[in-house]
């Protein structure tokens, strides 16, 4: 298979994960009635599940137990695995706290936050360096973040916790590097059991909370399980065979239909400033997709080696 080709079918599985996320609001919005934990636990539990039918399915099973063995005997990839476990769960709970209490536009802002967090984190923790654009970019995004908190006087804690849970997650993982699948399983696993132990509380001290479950919202929490998994596995699936500069336009089709159906389907607030505030973000991620090109590193290195020789 010529490499053309190979990219071509990279580029659509991971438009297709990042379509998939784009609308998974919807999704969340059909089980607003529901407690955001009560959902959180199903979407752990069933997760959980689909991703070991799927191991078992695609012969990967035996693979998922010698990685767990190996789990085990190093406490550093014990430690590792329910930090992961920990922080998506945390970002899963917030996203869909906020999507059913009418916060879906302030999560398009944190997933657009995201990947310049993530940067910031490579540069703390795993000590890259970060060039004058970067730099930039990342100023960029802290005055859109503080536009919305003086101007609008609401801190945008909904956006950062998202942002920073999900880039602190990405760190973790890239610490820690598992197969999307074999990880998936591993993570949800470490936390089924509270889940599992949370619904039985849940519901012994609220039964009318399961009797009040609906054929439909009973379908809609089973299928958070391959929800949740389906657009991760075409991610894991497209991301090998395309470039990062290809995956850094592809990461904001989520965001940005996340930010449609907020404003447009659901109605929700979008003043002039958020406009303000989203326009220096997206002004931050054009500089932000920019900074790598041969280009733009010919004119920092020009600006560079001018600025020392002034001095």
């Amino acid at each position: 298979m010529s490499q053309s080709h190979e990219e071509k079918i990279g580029i659509i599985y991971t438009a297709f994960s990042y379509l998939l996320w784009g609308v998974l609001p919807l999704y969340w919005k059909l089980l607003e009635v529901r407690p955001a934990l009560e959902i959180l636990a199903h979407r752990i539990i069933w997760s959980f599940l689909f991703m070991i039918g799927l191991l078992w399915a695609t012969r990967q099973l035996k693979a998922w137990h010698h990685q767990l063995f190996a789990i085990c005997r190093q406490p550093k990839l014990v430690g590792g695995i329910s930090a992961a476990a920990i922080l998506i769960s945390a970002n899963w709970f917030i996203y869909i706290w906020a999507v059913n209490h009418g916060h879906i536009v302030e999560t398009s802002l944190g997933y657009y936050i995201n990947p310049l967090v993530s940067v910031v984190l490579g540069m703390i923790v795993l000590k890259e360096r970060l060039n004058v654009w970067q730099w930039i970019s990342f100023a960029l995004a802290c005055l859109g973040v503080c536009i919305i908190t003086f101007q609008y006087g609401t801190f945008p804690w909904v956006a950062l916790s998202l942002a920073f849970s999900f880039g602190f997650y990405g760190l973790v993982k890239k610490l820690a590097s598992f197969d999307a699948a074999i990880g998936l399983a591993l993570e949800t696993m470490a936390v089924t059991p509270i889940s599992f132990i949370y619904l039985l509380l849940l519901y012994n001290d609220a039964p009318s909370l399961l009797s009040s479950v609906t054929i439909w919202q009973g379908v809609l929490l089973l299928g958070a399980g391959p929800a949740t998994a389906i657009p991760l596995l075409y991610f894991a699936k497209g991301a090998r065979r395309i470039s990062m500069t290809m995956l850094g336009f592809l990461q904001y089709i989520a965001p940005t239909i996340s930010l449609l159906l907020g404003v447009f389907l659901f109605h929700e607030e979008f003043t002039k400033t958020h406009m303000y505030a989203f326009s220096c973000i997206w002004g931050a991620l054009i500089l932000f997709s920019f900074a790598k090109t041969k280009r733009m590193q010919w004119l920092h290195d020009k600006w560079m080696k001018q600025n020392s020789l002034e001095v």
